[in-house]
């Protein structure tokens, strides 16, 4: 089963630039991550959207164990990373989102 972990971000105007400059990278380590097959960067609509830059980084993973794994011996590391770098200048929230069912124009196909 897929697994998608998904980052919200909002990062302070003033540092966007610079967090772009950053956050590429860290999405290509992740990616060096056992499990890690793919991640999606979005940018969305937000409130505040004239201060704040808000983005979404959905993470794809093989199955729950490459997350639970990911979260035991690499979480602390790479959320610090950017704590260390942009602390104060933007906000992350996270979520897991599991696939249900997938709907195509010729119908279900998961």
């Amino acid at each position: 089963m897929t697994i998608v972990y998904e980052v919200n971000l909002e990062i302070d105007r003033e540092v966007a630039e610079a967090f772009r400059g950053w956050l590429r990278p860290h999405i290509d380590e992740m990616l060096t991550i056992d499990g890690f097959v793919g991640a999606r960067w979005y940018e969305r609509d937000g409130v505040g959207g004239a201060t704040r830059v808000h983005w979404t980084v959905h993470y794809e993973l093989e199955d729950q164990a490459s997350l639970d794994a990911y979260v035991a011996e690499h979480a602390d590391r790479m959320r610090g990373d950017g704590l260390d770098s942009f602390g104060g200048r933007f906000t992350a929230s996270r979520r897991v989102l599991r696939l249900a069912a997938r709907f195509t124009r010729a119908g279900v196909t998961d």
